[in-house]
């Protein structure tokens, strides 16, 4: 039995996602067969075609997806056939069907659509590690997004303001400010302003900021380490305009001793009860009307290349999404 399947033969521009027929894997011990719903796009998933992040050839590209268990492999007790799932973190998702590891699967809670379960599982996870392990936000803190009127950046400052923080969001456009604050933001600056770091500082009160979200790199990352406070965290999550030059470390001691991680979700959803407990935080805030999930434009699975150029394009408003 095949199914339709976006493959990628080499790396490239997005004309190499190609729809192909490919068979319907079989779901071995510990694995789930899904049928997929709904297909998130991400990022990453550019950095995979593109080969910024090498993968074997050839592949089907994809981290995310929700949809029914069609069925399980030996040993799977967590799910069963017709259970309505998602998952995050593994490769295959831009198909009819994927075989994903049992223990990164989640049930979905009624209240929750196969949309909002796809645009929420990788980028809603990256907030809440970003919000609680990276540099967990309470009140008192001032943390820096930039890229907020991104999907992900939506996320991360309506989690902040859930957790006391204030928030200061860093966007391309003034048409992006007005996003941004309707996601809570606290103030908003507009990077391709000369001064903004020094708006930045002003409106932390002079000290600068305590952490500064960053998945834009290349084109932000110096003002963002010239956002921080002395001490101050730079989580650098993505490099959406482009991979970050070579660093001296004495950059970090001339900013004030700073610290910069490089943090991946693949590091902070490492087991079945982490994922548990970030997803059941997520729906939990969805389904009591304090986390609103942005989704911007779902195109058919064989747009995926429309898809990905609408993403590089960083007019996205929220999340991109592909239906089977």
């Amino acid at each position: 039995m095949n199914m339709r399947a976006i493959r990628i033969a080499a790396t490239g521009a997005a004309d190499v996602l190609v729809e192909r027929p490919a068979p319907v894997p079989e779901p071995g011990r510990g694995d789930v067969l899904i049928r997929l719903e709904s297909i998130g796009v991400n990022f990453i998933d550019i950095y995979h075609r593109t080969g910024v992040y090498r993968v074997p050839m050839p592949f089907t590209p994809g981290q995310e997806g929700a949809g029914v268990v069609e069925s399980v492999g030996a040993d799977v007790t967590q799910v069963s056939p017709g259970d309505r799932v998602a998952w995050a973190m593994q490769m295959g998702s831009y198909a009819e069907y994927a075989v994903v590891a049992a223990w990164k699967v989640v049930r979905l809670p009624v209240g929750i659509s196969m949309d909002i379960a796809a645009a929420t599982m990788l980028q809603g996870m990256t907030a809440h590690y970003l919000t609680h392990d990276t540099f967990p936000l309470g009140p008192g803190h001032v943390a820096l997004v930039q890229a907020a009127a991104g999907a992900t950046g939506q996320l991360i400052l309506q989690i902040g303001k859930l957790c006391g923080a204030r928030m200061i969001a860093s966007v391309g456009s003034p048409e992006k400010a007005e996003i941004a604050r309707s996601a809570g933001a606290d103030a908003v600056i507009i990077y391709q302003e000369a001064d903004w770091p020094q708006q930045v500082k002003k409106l932390s009160g002079g000290a600068g900021v305590d952490v500064v979200y960053d998945s834009v790199g290349q084109a932000t990352v110096q003002g963002s380490m010239a956002s921080l406070r002395p001490r101050g965290y730079l989580a650098l999550f993505g490099q959406a305009s482009g991979v970050v030059a070579p660093m001296d470390p004495a950059a970090l001691a001339n900013g004030g001793s700073l610290f910069l991680t490089r943090p991946t979700l693949a590091h902070y959803a490492t087991t079945a009860a982490e994922i548990e407990r970030r997803t059941r935080e997520l729906f939990g805030w969805y389904e009591r009307g304090q986390l609103r999930i942005p989704i911007d434009r779902v195109f058919p699975l064989s747009a995926a290349a429309s898809a990905h150029r609408h993403l590089e394009s960083r007019q996205a408003k929220g999340k991109i999404l592909l239906h089977p």
